[in-house]
């Protein structure tokens, strides 16, 4: 594999994914109040990102098969895909804690974009 196809891999499925470069000219004081807020960003971003995937994982563990019996996780683009269709599996086929969980976790992807 080239360096040019593991760095496109990165940005799309790796560390980088859903991330986008930004290039801003500020004064040498503000220079410091960017970067921090910044990794602030990227912080509450990967925060958000493994919250939806542990919402997966119990919904996979609470309702296995009942609820994931034709749905194909892999065939989605990203994570956000996969949670809205996992979310509305749940309210779908699942009891009423499986619709509340479905709830949350589209009101979850709803409050970040």
């Amino acid at each position: 594999m080239s360096s040019g196809e593991r760095i496109r891999k990165y940005r799309e499925t790796g560390g980088a994914a859903d991330l986008v470069r930004v290039e801003v000219l500020v004064p040498r004081s503000g220079r410091d109040e960017i970067v921090r807020a910044a990794a602030k960003l990227r912080a509450r971003h990967r925060a958000a990102k493994h919250q939806l995937q542990d919402f997966i994982d119990l919904a996979r563990q609470l309702y296995g098969v009942r609820v994931f019996d034709n749905i194909d996780l892999d065939r989605t683009r990203d994570l956000a895909d996969r949670a809205r269709v996992v979310a509305r599996a749940l309210m779908e086929r699942g009891d009423a804690r499986a619709y509340a969980m479905g709830r949350t976790m589209i009101s979850h992807l709803d409050g970040e974009q």
